[in-house]
């Protein structure tokens, strides 16, 4: 087994369409989702900040960069996880989301994790 360093956490996203808060005669499409962080590398690692780009189906784009997530910055040991989940609105009934989350490993390296495209897409838009 190495003994190198491996800085690395693979994010998960699951979505759903929250009809009740939608109002789709106003063009108001409330998704929840839900993320699930996982380290995959050998070193502990802190979720400092995050970085979203979400983008509609009109290319409209809108960036989101803040703090932690949910109000928390979690320190995840090597194949630990932390789940959360949150919400965005957009006005069109399709679009899509991705971005990073800056982290600092316990050694003081910084390194991103990934948060894949993931769609918002209202149910019975695509077939």
């Amino acid at each position: 087994m190495s003994s190198a360093k491996h800085y690395e956490c693979t994010v998960k996203v699951e979505v759903t369409f929250i009809a009740e808060q939608s109002d789709i005669e106003h063009n108001r499409y409330a998704f929840a989702y839900h993320v699930t962080i996982t380290n995959t590398g050998n070193v502990a690692a802190q979720l400092i900040s995050r970085h979203w780009i979400v983008t509609e189906a009109n290319g409209e784009q809108q960036e989101i960069k803040g703090l932690g997530v949910v109000g928390a910055q979690p320190l995840l040991k090597p194949s630990g996880h932390f789940e959360y989940t949150s919400g965005t609105v957009i006005n069109t009934p399709m679009g899509k989301m991705h971005g990073t989350y800056q982290m600092v490993a316990e050694d003081g390296v910084q390194f991103d994790a990934v948060i894949p495209i993931f769609l918002l897409v209202m149910p019975r838009v695509l077939h």
